[in-house]
C-alpha cells in the first residue's frame, strides 16, 4: 500500500546553482549531497524546515535517468519556462512574496486572490515556475467547479 510521497524531481539546468538559489533565495534546508555509483552521478535533494517527510531532488537532465535526446528536450522545455515545479504553501504569502523578491526571486505576478486562496507565481534559476500560495481557511475541495 502506497503511504505517501517522500521524493519528487525538479529539472535543473546547474546543480550548483540550483542548490543556491533554493537555500539561498527560497530558505530550503539541503538534506543529500553527495555523489553515487560509478559515473558519478550527483544526488542533490532540499526540503522546507518544517515538512521533513518530503524532499525535491534537484537533477541535471541526462543518464541515468534519460537518453541525450530527452535531456536536450526537457532542457529546451526549461528555457522555454514551460514547467511546473509545483505549489509551495506558505501563511504568509505578502511577506514571503516581498521576502523573496528582495532576496532575487523572479516573480511571474505579485499575490493574486484565487479562489484556492492567495497566490503568487515565481520562477526558478532554471526556468521552472512555482505558485507560492496561501490557502484559504478551511477545507480545499479540488472538485469545486472555479469558472
Amino acid at each position: 500500500m502506497i503511504k505517501g510521497l517522500t521524493i519528487s524531481t525538479v529539472w535543473v539546468l546547474d546543480q550548483d546553482r540550483a542548490k543556491k538559489f533554493y537555500t539561498e533565495q527560497l530558505g530550503l534546508q539541503v538534506r543529500a549531497d553527495l555523489t553515487m555509483g560509478v559515473g558519478g552521478v550527483r544526488w542533490l535533494t532540499v526540503g522546507a524546515e518544517d515538512q521533513p517527510g518530503l524532499e525535491l531532488t534537484l537533477m541535471v537532465p541526462g543518464p541515468p535517468a534519460m537518453d541525450p535526446e530527452s535531456a536536450e528536450m526537457v532542457r529546451k522545455l526549461l528555457a522555454k519556462g514551460v514547467l511546473s515545479g509545483g505549489v509551495l504553501t506558505t501563511d504568509d504569502v505578502h511577506g514571503d512574496y516581498r521576502k523573496l523578491k528582495d532576496r532575487g526571486v523572479e516573480f511571474l505576478h505579485e499575490p493574486q486572490e484565487r479562489p484556492y486562496g492567495t497566490e503568487a507565481v515565481l520562477r526558478d534559476d532554471s526556468g521552472n515556475w512555482f505558485s507560492l500560495t496561501q490557502p484559504r481557511e478551511g477545507d480545499l475541495d479540488l472538485s469545486k467547479d472555479w469558472a
